[in-house]
């Protein structure tokens, strides 16, 4: 493996959600302590599964995995609590009640929650103290919009505190960030070091996966940080020729390749692996001993005769109202662009207005509707165009008035950071208004990603419900129109196998806890109800069918399966 030749400290593994990210790093993670390293292995990821890999409850605290191997997860959710914690704790008891309500819910939003995994990612970086315990601490990182953020976020902050000498307006957040200046600069040159830090590309051999790797690493290019590591996984083996199924799925993946404009030098390609990655076996295993070589229980593995609800199935039910929301949330690289694009088209054929959209910052789904067609209108929440549009809005409006001073401190306080949640949410919540009218189908970005987005839905309607006079007008909130199980239906996005079904439950926990309840659950990609007919593909469909049952009866209250599909499944999705 070309990427483990001469690790140095700090080795980040990043791409686009679903293509292996964390079974990449768990296995690094585990070689590497077996060779005798010290490793400390830290997930960033709002959605974490690390711990479900190692099958040991991980937090936020750096915890003793096996020998020579130290886990660490970043919650964001739990640092934001203990930041909100230290700025307000102090005056808790010395102010009146109040006015402390009316700090802790200006603390309440989702970039105070980005803030505070942020000054936890930059405390990693800068630590003297973990090289001295650690021959190599290894990030696996959310999905690539995710993660990219968090790169950028040194330099954003810096360059709005050199801009703004005097700190920053924005309440909570922002407050004290000119005393952590010289940590966030740390931090910069550490991670455009290579001597000290390596940016591992992690992609898989399709057509989307490839696109999005090559952007990352043009962005990460853009900030500072160079890319000459790709790791390639999943690969069809070849040998497969008995299976038309398998077959096809090695010839597209190889179209792919080959059309690629890849311009890392440094690559690795693994096979695609018939067991889960979950445990030590499995994971001391990831790494094939030759290129290609898979090992593979030639027996027959017997496949399933129940038979499950297919997608056409839940259509009816969903385009029965007319109008409203279709939320399809998951994991990243379950399928969510492709399904999205399948239920626009078969309400938009139904004679329906439908509105297609995606709050995916690495979104592709511009190249999806444009491959398959379809008469609706299509739109992306994009961070960049909200927030200058945002910014454009409100120089317009506040700034109109104001002398040069005026705008000029205006304008300086748009260009932070914090500019682009407000953007981010207030396009979100246009379109949740939107579907009391028409259908709005909505491609969500990866888990952790959304729920940071519902937290910022959140804080607005609390904000509101705690302005809002007795006697006042009532306000609908997007949080009001999400909890409505008339107007909003979720969709649950999975894959059958055990890490993204976990990831999937507690998915539904949070939307649950949030006063959302998901509608059904959409399982992409199943082997199991394929009929493959190579043991590589059996022995994985077999594993299937414990994760398959396990939903149906415990956890969906509607269900529909798809198969992997040897062609590209969009048209034919609703069979």
């Amino acid at each position: 493996m070309r990427f483990l030749n001469d690790c140095p400290l700090f080795l980040f593994f990043t791409g686009k959600g679903g293509v292996g990210k964390t079974s990449l790093a768990c296995a690094t993670a585990v070689w590497l302590a077996d060779l005798g390293q010290r490793v400390l292995l830290v997930s960033t990821d709002p959605a974490s599964n690390v711990g479900q890999v190692f099958g040991q409850t991980i937090g936020g605290h750096i915890t003793p995995l096996l020998e020579n191997l130290s886990a660490l997860e970043i919650d964001p959710l739990v640092a934001a609590q203990s930041y909100r914690e230290r700025v307000v704790g102090p005056v808790r008891g010395v102010l009146p009640d109040a006015v402390v309500r009316g700090i802790e819910e200006q603390l309440s939003g989702a970039c105070t929650t980005e803030i505070a995994a942020f000054d936890e990612f930059t405390d990693l970086l800068t630590d003297d103290d973990l090289p001295k315990r650690f021959d190599h601490i290894l990030f696996d990182t959310a999905p690539t919009g995710h993660t990219i953020r968090l790169l950028q976020l040194p330099g954003a902050w810096s360059g709005f505190l050199d801009a703004n000498p005097e700190g920053a307006s924005c309440l909570g957040p922002l407050a004290g960030l000119e005393k952590q200046r010289h940590r966030y600069r740390t931090a910069l040159e550490v991670l455009g070091d290579e001597r000290r830090s390596r940016m591992v590309l992690v992609t898989r051999p399709q057509k989307a996966a490839l696109g999005e790797v090559t952007r990352t690493a043009q962005e990460l290019e853009a900030i500072g940080i160079h890319t000459r590591f790709l790791v390639i996984n999943g690969c069809m083996p070849a040998g497969q020729e008995a299976d038309p199924l398998a077959q096809a799925i090695r010839q597209r993946e190889q179209e792919a390749l080959a059309a690629a404009s890849l311009t890392m030098t440094e690559r690795d390609l693994l096979p695609l692996r018939p067991f889960n990655l979950v445990g030590l076996t499995a994971l001391r295993a990831f790494f094939p001993e030759e290129a290609g070589e898979i090992p593979v229980d030639s027996a027959q593995e017997p496949l399933p005769t129940t038979s499950f609800p297919v997608l056409a199935s839940l259509v009816e039910a969903l385009a029965a109202p007319g109008r409203g929301l279709i939320l399809l949330m998951g994991k990243g690289g379950v399928g969510k662009t492709t399904l999205a694009v399948a239920i626009a088209v078969a309400l938009s054929r139904r004679g329906h207005t439908v509105h297609l959209t995606t709050s995916d910052p690495a979104a592709h789904l511009e190249q999806t509707v444009g491959q398959y067609g379809g008469t609706m209108t299509v739109s992306r929440i994009d961070p960049r165009v909200e927030t200058e549009r945002y910014r454009q809005e409100i120089l317009a409006g506040k700034g109109a008035s104001l002398d040069a001073q005026g705008r000029a401190m205006l304008e300086e306080d748009l260009r932070s950071p914090c500019t682009e949640e407000i953007a981010v949410f207030q396009a979100f919540a246009k379109l949740v208004h939107l579907a009391s009218t028409q259908f709005v189908v909505m491609d969500t970005a990866p888990t952790g990603h959304t729920l940071l987005l519902l937290d910022a839905t959140g804080a607005y309607h609390r904000e509101v419900e705690r302005h809002q006079s007795a006697d006042g007008e009532a306000v609908t909130t997007p949080m009001m129109r999400l909890r409505d199980a008339e107007l909003t239906r979720a969709l649950v996005v999975t894959l059958p196998e055990t890490t993204p079904v976990l990831e999937a439950i507690a998915l539904q926990e949070e939307l649950q806890r949030a006063g959302i309840h998901p509608w059904a659950w959409l399982v992409n990609q199943s082997l199991a109800v394929s009929a493959p007919i190579s043991p590589l593909l059996r022995q994985r469909a077999g594993r299937e069918l414990p994760q398959l049952e396990l939903i149906q009866t415990r956890y969906a209250a509607r269900m529909a399966v798809l198969p992997l599909f040897s062609g590209e499944p969009v048209g034919q999705l609703l069979q």
